[in-house]
C-alpha cells in the first residue's frame, strides 16, 4: 500500500451531499465528514513532515489570528488534469475573494515547512464533492460533467472557522476516505 498523503483544509459540513442525486458509475461521491476546503496538499509527505507543516501554521495562526469566513458555493466544475480531471468541485461564491487571501497566507508556511517549496499556482478555493475512480470510462467522465453541471448548490453555505490536518482513513476506505488528525480553530469574534 503506498504511503498515505497528508493535508491541510478547512473542513465543511457536508451533509448536502446526501440529498444529491447519484452521480454516474464509477464516480465516487465523497462522503459527508469527508467535505472540505483544500488549504494546502502536502502529498506522501509522511507523518514528520506533516507535523512539521503543523508547528509552522500553529505560529502563523498565532501572529495572524484569522477570522472565521462565511462562504456559498456555486457551480460544480472538473478539477484536475484538462484530459482527465480528478475532481469534481464546487467554486464559492459568498467568500471567494477572503478565502483566497487567506489560503495565500497560509499555505506556503506549511508547505514549506513539510516540503521544502511553495506553491506555484494562484489560490483558487473549492470544495471537492465527488472524484472519478481510476476505472472510469470516458463515457463516465463525460456523463459525470453533465451530472455535475445540473447540480444547484446555490443554498450551501458554510462557515470555515477551522484549519484541519488530514491523512487516509483508518477504517475502510470505500466509504471514508480521510480522518482529521488535528484541528485548529479561527477566530469567530466581530
Amino acid at each position: 500500500m503506498p504511503r498515505p498523503n497528508w493535508f491541510f483544509a478547512f473542513p465543511v459540513d457536508g451533509a448536502f451531499v446526501e440529498a444529491l442525486p447519484p452521480p454516474p458509475p464509477a464516480i465516487r461521491l465523497f462522503a459527508p465528514a469527508d467535505v472540505h476546503l483544500t488549504l494546502s496538499f502536502l502529498g506522501a509527505c509522511g507523518q514528520e513532515a506533516a507535523e512539521r507543516a503543523l508547528a509552522a501554521l500553529e505560529e502563523a495562526l498565532g501572529r495572524a489570528a484569522p477570522r472565521a469566513i462565511d462562504v456559498s458555493l456555486s457551480g460544480v466544475v472538473p478539477m484536475g488534469p484538462k484530459r482527465e480531471y480528478s475532481a469534481l468541485s464546487a467554486l464559492l461564491d459568498q467568500g471567494r475573494e477572503p478565502c483566497e487571501q487567506l489560503i495565500a497566507s497560509l499555505r506556503d508556511v506549511v508547505s514549506e515547512a513539510a516540503l521544502g517549496r511553495l506553491e506555484q499556482r494562484p489560490p483558487k478555493p473549492h470544495v471537492t464533492i465527488a472524484r472519478p475512480q481510476r476505472r472510469a470510462s470516458p463515457a463516465s467522465r463525460q456523463a459525470a460533467l453533465i451530472w455535475a453541471a445540473k447540480l444547484d448548490l446555490s443554498g450551501v453555505r458554510a462557515k470555515l472557522d477551522r484549519i484541519a490536518l488530514y491523512t487516509w482513513s483508518e477504517g475502510n476506505r470505500r466509504y471514508r476516505l480521510f480522518r482529521v488528525v488535528t484541528e485548529r480553530s479561527l477566530s469567530t469574534g466581530g
